[in-house]
């Protein structure tokens, strides 16, 4: 990570003496919240929940904040794997922690940190002095990291223009939609820390950004306490504010009456608001009809379901931001397989690497296969002559007439033959019901076609490759 922490690991119990200051300890629970959902984030869902869920903060002494793992296996592991990115993250939390140490035990009684899906304080920055995001977002979540194509390159062009220029007339509200994975929380981050790195010299801009639930958890907290009134004026001084997950209002009127007065006392103020939705505004029905018309007042700016190509490009980023060398045919082969959305995508790579590097494997499609069988399973679906044929024919650039035609060339042959084999293998069709669909051929020739594709697979590597690549992909 480029950075000079000390980082170490101890065979020492629980049980001995460590001289830990419990004085602030729910701060130090909060920053340690904060590193949690920092390695959630960078890591992912699996690889987390596989290697670093079993964590625990045992205490800070001195400069050096101590976790504890329960096997020394596991201390051992995380400390090489993780450690690190660990110190790294304490770090940003807390300028004051230069050391972290692993140890393996249980841990004794400590501030419990709060769940990752709540973090204990609001995500607000609105200090006057310094410029900087909110302590809720993804350090991923940068517009340099997010991958431009087609179905998002119009919000994207948007999010970029807020940055640069907040409260821009025709760009408040902006109001990002699009379904789950598709990268609107990306943005929303994006924006934020973009505002963050301007350089100084003027006063600091302030942002504030939370999910609508919590928005309203914050809500009712502020009810129960009868202390609305600092709650309105805490949001209500920002520069700018985001709300993600909108539809999580519907329903909700008493806070969709209190978001509403928010989001007008900031506009009429000149203050930037960003929301994010899973439907457009004209489209979320629930929703107040005057919350309905003001949000659709500024910009509104969907992101479309992903194409194959830009899925590919999003594994490719991230297998190069991670340093590990994936064979395009593996990246082809999980992008066109895993279409729903980009979390599920970029969660697959994360596991498929993982593996490879526990078990010092290479990432092949054999290993693809065999660590993503549960996720593949999921999207089975039953395949058709029809769809073995134009992939095939894409794979081997002919034309999709060819696999009806009675050209006997050697570039049109083998590809006609290999959908013949594809269409045995992943279908229940029978040989003349085959045949059929090659231009009325006869069932032995589909018999032939078999055998020869099988032969050529034997003593053929690349070409066997070539037959598995196409097979897994059609298995969708």
């Amino acid at each position: 990570m480029g950075m000079n922490l000390e980082i170490g690991s101890s065979d020492k119990s629980n049980g001995a003496s460590l001289a830990v200051s419990w004085q602030n300890e729910t701060r130090l629970a909060e920053q340690w919240a904060r590193v949690r959902a920092c390695l959630l984030a960078e890591v992912g869902e699996v690889e987390y929940r596989t290697w670093l869920k079993q964590v625990s903060f045992a205490g800070l002494a001195g400069d050096e904040a101590v976790v504890m793992l329960p096997t020394r296996f596991l201390r051992d592991w995380v400390n090489k794997e993780y450690g690190e990115l660990i110190a790294e993250f304490w770090r940003q939390v807390n300028p004051a922690v230069k050391r972290v140490e692993f140890r393996a035990g249980a841990p004794s009684a400590r501030p419990a940190a709060p769940d990752l899906a709540e973090p204990a304080q609001p995500a607000l920055a609105a200090t006057p002095k310094r410029q900087e995001p909110v302590s809720a977002l993804d350090q991923r979540f940068t517009f340099e990291t997010f991958v431009v194509g087609k179905p998002n390159e119009f919000a994207y062009a948007c999010a970029r223009r807020v940055a640069e220029a907040p409260a821009t007339p025709g760009f408040n509200p902006l109001f990002l939609y699009g379904g789950v994975g598709l990268g609107k929380t990306h943005l929303m981050h994006a924006i934020a820390w973009e505002l963050a790195a301007r350089p100084g010299g003027g006063r600091a801009v302030s942002v504030a950004y939370m999910s609508a639930e919590r928005f309203m958890y914050r809500f009712i907290s502020a009810l129960r306490s009868q202390s609305t009134l600092e709650f309105k004026n805490e949001l209500r001084s920002v520069d700018v504010l985001m709300i993600d997950d909108l539809q999580f209002l519907i329903g909700k009127d008493n806070t969709q009456e209190e978001f509403f007065h928010t989001f007008n006392a900031l506009v009429d103020a000149g203050k930037q608001i960003v929301i994010s939705a899973d439907k457009s505004p004209s489209d979320l029905s629930g929703l107040e009809d005057r919350l309905r018309t003001r949000l659709g007042c500024g910009m509104v700016a969907d992101l479309h379901a992903t194409t194959f190509e830009l899925r590919y490009s999003i594994l490719e980023a991230k297998a190069q931001r991670a340093g590990v060398e994936v064979p395009a045919k593996v990246l082809e082969f999980l992008a066109r397989k895993i279409t729903s959305n980009n979390r599920e995508l970029e969660g697959a790579l994360n596991r498929l690497v993982a593996h490879a590097n526990l078990f010092s494997r290479q990432v092949t499609l054999d290993t693809a296969h065999e660590v993503l069988h549960d996720v593949l399973k999921a999207h089975d679906r039953k395949i058709s002559i029809q769809e073995i044929q134009k992939r095939v024919c894409e794979h081997y650039n002919i034309r999709l007439a060819e696999m009806s035609s009675a050209r006997r060339a050697q570039n049109v042959a083998r590809p006609r033959q290999v959908a013949m084999y594809l269409a045995k293998q992943l279908t229940s069709k029978s040989l003349p019901d085959i045949g059929r669909h090659f231009g009325n051929r006869d069932h032995t020739t589909v018999m032939h076609a078999v055998a020869r594709v099988t032969e050529l697979a034997e003593r053929d590597a690349a070409f066997a490759e070539d037959i598995e690549l196409l097979r897994r992909m059609l298995e969708t």
